[in-house]
């Protein structure tokens, strides 16, 4: 699921995750209360580490809450009752993003020979 040169990592710092998504660090901090899935690593110095299992889900929830316009319940839910179903929305709509982004690049570069 993730679409980052950073997919080979082990463990992302919270202000990666949060450039990721462009959210907040306290965002992502409020979600970790909100969504039990999320459980961070926490370095002896107090420094949250993300697994990508955790910045999947941050995906997923970002996916419900900023793009389809969910209520923190109504996302917690979601996961809960129906994840397979969300994982493969958010799927369909990166792909979709992708291929718009190729379709823009295709007409930029079109629009240049004119």
């Amino acid at each position: 699921m993730l679409n980052t040169d950073k997919e080979l990592k082990l463990y992302y710092s919270i202000a990666e995750v949060a450039e990721m998504f462009g959210v907040n660090a306290s965002l992502l901090r409020f979600w970790e209360k909100e969504f039990p899935q999320i459980s961070p690593r926490t370095t002896g110095r107090g420094i949250r580490q993300y697994r990508k299992e955790d910045v999947e889900t941050i995906g997923l929830i970002y996916h419900l809450v900023k793009e389809k316009g969910m209520t923190l319940p109504g996302a917690r839910q979601r996961l809960k009752d129906n994840k397979e179903a969300t994982v493969r929305n958010y799927e369909i709509v990166n792909r979709l993003k992708g291929i718009k982004e190729e379709l823009l690049a295709i007409k930029k570069e079109l629009d240049g020979r004119d």
